[in-house]
């Protein structure tokens, strides 16, 4: 085996490697996160799970996020599975209990 062939094999050995951390660290299950986070996951634009939050069509919750005074949406573990298995929830109504 020559080193032109060895260079390769382990030029493409350090790209597997690569792949599978980002792939272990994509799966890899945390209780909160973040909608750029939930948005990777679910392939969605941040800005469209951002809505989904605001418009209630996702259960979230408001955490300061130390970036300022406005606090950011995360999306539980939980929430993100059951949007997986049922959808988005219904449009709330506005003046409807």
């Amino acid at each position: 085996m020559g080193t032109e062939h060895l260079d390769k094999l382990i030029e493409r050995l350090a790209r597997i490697e690569s792949t599978l951390a980002a792939l272990v660290q994509q799966r890899a299950v945390k209780d909160w996160y973040a909608t750029a986070e939930a948005a990777g996951i679910l392939g969605k634009a941040e800005f469209t799970v951002r809505e989904w939050c605001r418009l209630g069509r996702m259960r979230a919750e408001k955490q300061k996020s130390g970036r300022g005074a406005f606090p950011a949406w995360v999306i539980s573990h939980d929430e993100l599975l059951r949007y997986q298995r049922e959808g988005l929830l219904p449009l709330r109504r506005e003046g409807v209990a």
